[in-house]
């Protein structure tokens, strides 16, 4: 049994390509949970983090939009549930091989925008997304998870397709001069867009820019992305009564509502290691190949309340390479590393995640909701943990 790609395309919507941004606030044990998504669209724009400054183009660099063709009215697909995740294929008319060393997202609908994640289509695979994108009568495709467009569930954990991402507190993020992600002549893009119904309606068409060099004008190593997920298994507060606070009935409902065969929850403990219900929850993966990591980033949804990413963790060779004590989900951009860290094969990463049901009582996306029992999902209700290392292979 493989994990589904939903367990391992998130995103998350976690800001890929940082390398030069400054220490986001939650590490300055700053007020974590007032978030947009509880908000009406004015409320949501008023309570954002404001946007950093755009940086100058530097020499050789050009800017790209992309966009979604028209607008696009979320909607679950399923009949039942509070998200939408909506898959939108863009050609950039690339008229030779480029690298992009920056992006930068453009909510049109910033209350219902929980992330958005860009996936590079290489020309191989162009026919095939094409063609997944014709099945569909309305503009883009369904698609929890990744994107349905990958080359299989062991490239998105080692190496994801990602261009680049937005969530909460992201603006444009610049990657360092020396870095960059190839997209070859003949590329798609897909610009997938996670909606929070839960935030009310309205329609968006998001857009996307990107920061552009030609392949030809020189070197860039190449930046990939590795995704470290980890299980969810939050039980409800004792005496908490319910027919979803036991753990079989509530990840049936996951499943329902984001159409499973089987639940990615229950997935990861093939990845991750036996089931053990509890607020904490951790994952360890070996490092397959030599590299050099230049950020790190987290993702977890509203009941989130720490983060943390590890080399070699319980070692004496331990780094901690993230360490976020109070998560904020307006908040959550790639923390690049002072000095690059080298890792070979044999290491390992751990992700460490802890959330809190408390936080459902304070939260107003909760309000009017029962408490259940909170596993891996997609929904902004339910939750996820998620670490993503940005690095260089080793030359």
């Amino acid at each position: 049994m493989r994990l589904r790609t939903a367990a391992v395309g998130i995103v998350a919507a976690l800001t890929l390509s940082a390398c030069g941004s400054t220490l986001p606030d939650n590490l300055r044990g700053e007020d974590s949970h007032s978030t947009t998504h509880a908000a009406s669209p004015a409320a949501a724009k008023a309570k954002t983090k404001p946007e950093p400054a755009d940086v100058a183009l530097r020499p050789g660099e050009s800017f790209q939009e992309l966009s979604m063709s028209a607008k696009y009215t979320p909607k679950a697909p399923f009949g039942t549930g509070t998200d939408d995740y909506r898959c939108f294929l863009v050609d950039p008319k690339f008229a030779q091989d480029m690298i992009v060393s920056g992006v930068k997202i453009q909510p049109d609908n910033p209350a219902a925008v929980h992330h958005v994640i860009l996936y590079k289509v290489d020309p191989a695979n162009v026919a095939a997304a094409e063609a997944r994108d014709a099945k569909d009568a309305e503009q883009g495709w369904t698609c929890f998870g990744g994107s349905g467009v990958d080359n299989g569930p062991g490239a998105q954990l080692n190496n994801a397709e990602w261009v680049g991402a937005w969530a909460p507190g992201g603006g444009e993020r610049v990657m360092a001069e020396d870095i960059g992600i190839p997209l070859a002549k003949g590329s798609r893009i897909i610009i997938q867009m996670h909606y929070n119904l839960l935030a009310g309606g309205g329609a968006d068409q998001s857009k996307a820019r990107l920061r552009l060099t030609p392949a030809s004008a020189g070197k860039k190593t190449p930046l990939e992305t590795m995704l470290l997920p980890a299980p969810v298994e939050l039980p409800c507060r004792e005496g908490t009564p319910g027919e979803l606070c036991a753990r079989t009935p509530a990840v049936a409902d996951i499943r329902k509502r984001f159409g499973e065969d089987v639940a990615t929850a229950d997935l990861l403990h093939l990845l991750c290691g036996e089931l053990k219900p509890g607020p904490t929850q951790s994952c360890t993966r070996p490092v397959t190949e030599p590299g050099l990591i230049r950020a790190v980033s987290g993702h977890m949804h509203l009941l989130g309340k720490s983060i943390t990413v590890d080399v070699n963790k319980g070692t004496p060779q331990a780094k901690r390479i993230l360490d976020i004590p109070v998560w904020n989900f307006d908040d959550q951009g790639a923390i690049p590393l002072k000095k690059a860290v080298a890792v070979k094969k044999g290491d390992t990463y751990t992700v460490t995640c802890t959330h809190d049901q408390a936080l459902r009582d304070v939260l107003p996306a909760y309000k009017g909701t029962k408490e259940r029992y909170v596993a891996w999902g997609e929904g902004t209700t339910d939750e996820m943990c998620l670490g993503i290392v940005l690095f260089t292979r080793a030359s």
